[in-house]
């Protein structure tokens, strides 16, 4: 059976370790910020690669349906998604179709609405192409986090909100939503006419026994939503820039067709289409290693912190390779960078970019690592209780 490798990644020009100084402004930090695996790629991918490069020629790649192919398996086979490829349009990321279904659903000014604490690039998604952003606070309550749907739906009346952003599985407080907890925020959303982008990108890091629904099942909504997803989390081919874009409805398709012809977006590089055609076809048994590691990692801080800091919350990890933590008992907001940084050495996500001050003093811990950087992670957080 292959074995999972982890990768030195330093000096390879990997932004999660060679770009320290730019992100945090010092460079003596362990890295367990941007989510980005510090495995070797599954050795398929690799081999199909090297198979390619060795050819000698690079021009114009034009072998798509067995790519296609791979990835409607894969849905079919690891979701129970049955998938119509005249749905299927190319991205070359998930946030880069996020910001053109914003273009193509909504007008300038209009409202966007989405759940709190959330991906950040989100808020510049929306901001950026000047939509007004609308964020609706899950419900904290130790650790757990639930859909607010009065205040859900207040927010969409009171805004006249056009489009909502679902985050599913959601990053980074690592929910998986229930199938009954989509149909209620799907059913709002249908009653006030709100078109819904679902970012399914973690949907095939799902912890232990928690189940991902994806929206393209709700035969109900279909003509109301575009489903976005990648190999890049599940894979960790970020550099590869492919991404899918699923749309079931076909006036927002003709739509998508019509606005990346004018950019003239319409496909990808040959690197991408090879690599994820393989990882569809043959990453299955990588897959399982690296989420028994992201398992094993999670149940290492959870009970490793519970004895050494013993006030911080971690949020259950149901899926995604994210560790969300409630460091409110150990800083204070006037020093939460300083101890994090300059006391703890840790390069992490700070709380305060997924929502605001609001989560000032939580962090986002990559566990898509080695065992060791973690058990360094948790002796360096140990100085919180010791400042």
């Amino acid at each position: 059976m292959e074995r999972l490798i982890y990768k030195e990644r330093k000096n390879t020009n990997c932004e999660k370790w060679d770009g320290l100084k730019e992100k945090f402004g010092q460079e003596d930090l362990l890295p367990l910020w941007v989510a980005d695996m510090d495995f070797e790629a599954a050795k398929c991918i690799q081999d199909a690669l090297k198979s390619y490069v060795s050819q000698g020629t690079y021009g114009y790649y034009s072998d798509h349906d067995s790519y296609l192919e791979a990835f409607i398996n894969w849905q079919e086979d690891n979701h129970n998604v049955k998938l119509d490829k005249k749905w299927i349009r190319y991205a070359p990321s998930v946030v880069t179709s996020i910001n053109w279904i914003i273009q193509i659903l909504t007008r300038l000014n209009d409202s966007i609405i989405v759940l709190t604490p959330v991906y950040y690039p989100f808020f510049n998604a929306i901001e950026n192409n000047n939509r007004k952003l609308v964020k609706s606070e899950l419900i904290y309550n130790r650790g757990n986090y639930e859909i607010d749907y009065i205040d859900f739906e207040n927010k969409i009346k009171i805004n006249n909100v056009k489009l909502f952003i679902l985050c599913s599985p959601h990053n980074p407080i690592g929910r998986v939503w229930k199938k009954e907890e989509l149909n209620k925020i799907l059913e709002i959303c249908k009653k006030y006419e709100v078109k819904v982008i679902s970012d399914e990108i973690h949907q095939d890091i799902i912890i232990e026994n928690n189940k991902h629904y994806s929206i393209v099942n709700f035969e109900e909504y279909k003509d109301m939503i575009v489903t976005l997803t990648s190999g890049t989390k599940t894979f960790n081919l970020a550099s590869l820039q492919n991404s899918f874009v699923i749309i079931p409805n076909d006036d927002i398709r003709q739509k998508f067709n019509e606005y990346v012809k004018k950019i003239d977006i319409v496909e990808g590089n040959a690197f991408g289409y090879i690599a994820y055609e393989q990882a569809y076809t043959s990453g299955k048994p990588w897959l399982n290693q690296v989420l028994e590691t992201i398992c094993s990692n999670y149940k290492l801080l959870r009970s490793e912190l519970s004895e050494k800091l013993p006030e911080a919350i971690i949020s259950p990890l149901e899926g995604t390779y994210l560790a969300w933590i409630n460091l409110n008992t150990y800083v204070k907001d006037e020093n939460y960078i300083n101890l994090i940084q300059k006391k703890c050495k840790l390069a992490v996500d700070y709380g305060n970019w997924f929502g605001g001050d609001k989560y000032n003093k939580f962090i986002r811990i990559n566990l898509a690592t080695s065992k060791d950087n973690i058990i360094k992670a948790i002796k360096q957080l140990e100085y919180l209780n010791n400042k």
